[in-house]
């Protein structure tokens, strides 16, 4: 890592400035979408997996001891196991652009991806498929993603251990940081069953009175977590130079920031993944870089709730609770 006179500072920086391709694609009638990750040279991988419901694609060629050295993509997506045939979308679309592993006889795209329940939001019958997978990558090459209820946060919402009627809209969002010559960011749809924090702060959740409470609170006082139409997944992004143990773990590290945020996290209704794509030369502490990723994801995950849109429906956002918050003259967040 080098940095200037032996001087560490932190800049924020915008997640599309980290050299990947990033496309989101949507259906904002049926709830649903999907958000591509796009290293056409490949990028270094690791994944964490800690929900007890994941849905998840080549997740085991990840696996340090395995072959595969590189990813081309990582698709995040709506859908719930429906969503995965996004992934073929994105595969046809690299395939056509010449971009895989050698084979020999053909270049085989390394198309990794997980996905989240969103089928309860608005259709349970129009999911992410082919064409939406090809659209999102069509969209990844003009380099406008931007956060909010798109892509694979379209039909994400938070805080339904009441059920999905008492849930608040969430979405997906970003945030990335430079640490002298070292970038790091993250990509998060938070559809999460547990309430949502920002600094220890509840931002969302459950609704009771339309006001959001603690997830944690309810089940404590005895309310189980019965609705299953859950799930956050994400992805790291940095310039560092890594090895696939190496990225594995900063996954891990990478989902501290998940714990800070959702509250509870990693349930056994949530199917919480995280990936890394690596795709750099920085050479950098691994605890420095997982301190980073903590912070990178906890950031995105609190974006993609202040960023969320309210797409005509009665599930309420951040900023609507906040304006009725105004109104009675409490405290917002």
């Amino acid at each position: 890592m080098t940095v200037d006179k032996g001087v560490i500072g932190l800049k924020e920086i915008d997640i599309r400035e980290l050299g990947f391709r990033i496309g989101n694609a949507e259906d904002r009638d049926a709830g649903t979408g999907v958000t591509v990750i796009i290293c056409e040279d490949g990028a270094v991988p690791g994944v964490d997996v800690r929900g007890g419901a994941p849905g998840t694609r080549e997740t085991d060629l990840i696996d340090s001891r395995e072959m595969v050295e590189k990813v081309h993509s990582v698709v995040l997506a709506g859908g719930s196991a429906f969503g995965l045939d996004a992934s073929s979308g994105v595969m046809r679309f690299l395939e056509e652009k010449g971009i895989g592993f050698d084979t020999g006889v053909v270049k085989v795209p390394i198309v990794t991806s997980a996905v989240l329940f969103d089928l309860a939001y608005r259709s349970a019958v129009k999911r992410p498929d082919l064409a939406m997978g090809y659209e999102a990558c069509l969209n990844a090459y003009p380099g406008n993603y931007e956060d909010g209820s798109r892509g694979a946060g379209t039909g994400a919402t938070v805080g339904k251990v009441m059920g999905p009627q008492n849930a608040m809209k969430s979405g997906i969002g970003s945030a990335a940081y430079e640490v002298g010559s070292v970038r790091l960011g993250a990509i998060v749809a938070v559809n999460a069953f547990g309430s949502v924090y920002d600094d220890g702060k509840l931002m969302a959740g459950p609704r009771v009175a339309g006001f959001p409470v603690s997830t944690e609170d309810l089940m404590i006082r005895g309310m189980e977590a019965k609705f299953r139409g859950n799930t956050t997944i994400g992805c790291i992004l940095t310039n560092a130079k890594l090895t696939k143990s190496q990225a594995n773990k900063l996954a891990t590290m990478g989902q501290d920031g998940f714990a800070r945020a959702i509250r509870p996290v990693h349930t056994m209704v949530d199917g919480d993944t995280l990936f890394v794509m690596a795709n750099g030369s920085e050479e950098t502490d691994l605890s420095f870089l997982g301190t980073l990723a903590a912070k990178a994801v906890e950031k995105a995950i609190v974006e993609a709730v202040r960023k969320a849109d309210n797409l005509g429906d009665d599930i309420l956002t951040c900023s609507q609770v906040n304006s009725v918050k105004l109104k009675h003259g409490l405290d917002t967040f």
